[in-house]
């Protein structure tokens, strides 16, 4: 472990200092925009930022050394998740004071998906463990839950896919991740906000509406009644898994999720979701409007009075 906590300092000030410069954005940051990137794009983070895209979805597979690797397939010599995404955003955040950007008012989602072809419980659970003990290494600059209270900072991050670390984080005292929920988790005492402060599902699952004629009032009702309930229990709501069609059909699915008060649209369309959203932003929630404050020094005094969303 130690080993693996040298390695991220050192691609902090080296490569991923690099990658940190090649990072601009040019545009709004968009709250609302989450990326769902796939493993044709070799380095996936600066395209979002570029976009102001406040999130990105990434799939991880456990390879050799301890690394987790980009991609679903065979692991590719350098796409390791901490050179191309935890480096380059701790390193960024840990530029400005703790922020990704002087105005960044919501934190970016990170949501890493363990997938590939090995589903051994136990060496998922080594991958997620090394995935914590990097997260750890930077937990100023991470959203966290500490005796049941929630402190937003610069980066949340979600773990979803083949793993199941829900008992995993319920039992830490301290957490730098939260587990992945879904409409079901509503009202459960098992999967409270504080461990599931975001449930996402994708559209396909509850709805057979495809964008390309007027949505039925059915279906609408039930997405609203869907996303106010989600509200209700204190989660934000992530949409993503639209129906294959044009970027005319998606927009109009993404207009209802926008009507209906969706927190965050995640797509694989990423420019124009980006234009879309340019044009007719999603105002932020009482659950995700909240300033990012400074990470405090790690000699400063911690208060966790305050409970805020993620």
């Amino acid at each position: 472990m130690a080993a693996i906590a040298g390695g991220l300092a050192g691609l902090a000030g080296a490569g991923g200092a690099v990658t940190v410069a090649l990072i601009r954005r040019r545009h709004p940051w968009l709250t609302a925009g989450h990326a769902l990137t796939g493993p044709e794009t070799i380095d996936p983070l600066p395209g979002v930022i570029k976009l102001g895209l406040s999130g990105m979805t990434v799939v991880v597979t456990p390879g050799p050394r301890g690394e987790l690797y980009l991609g679903p397939g065979d692991p590719q010599p350098g796409r390791t998740l901490r050179r191309l995404v935890l480096a380059p955003l701790f390193t960024r955040a840990g530029a400005n004071g703790g922020r990704l950007w002087p105005d960044q008012r919501a934190s970016f989602r990170l949501v890493i998906e363990f997938g590939g072809g090995n589903r051994d419980p136990e060496a998922l659970l080594r991958a997620y463990r090394m995935l914590d003990q990097q997260l750890r290494d930077h937990a100023g600059l991470l959203s966290s839950c500490r005796d049941g209270k929630l402190r937003l900072r610069a980066v949340t991050v979600t773990v979803a896919g083949a793993v199941d670390v829900r008992e995993l984080l319920a039992a830490e005292p301290v957490r730098y991740a939260f587990a992945d929920g879904d409409f079901d988790d509503l009202g459960s005492h098992s999967a409270p906000p504080t461990l599931v402060p975001m449930v996402s599902e994708p559209w396909t699952r509850r709805f057979g509406w495809d964008g390309r004629d007027s949505i039925t009032a059915e279906e609408r009702h039930q997405l609203h009644a869907l996303i106010r309930a989600a509200h209700a229990d204190g989660r934000t709501v992530r949409i993503s898994g639209l129906p294959d069609g044009t970027r005319k059909d998606r927009a109009a699915i993404w207009t209802e999720l926008s009507a209906a008060g969706v927190d965050v649209i995640a797509d694989t369309d990423l420019t124009g979701l980006a234009r879309h959203l340019r044009r007719l932003p999603i105002a932020p929630t009482a659950l995700t409007r909240a300033i990012v404050r400074p990470a405090a020094r790690p000699d400063a005094h911690r208060s966790e009075s305050r409970h805020e969303p993620v």
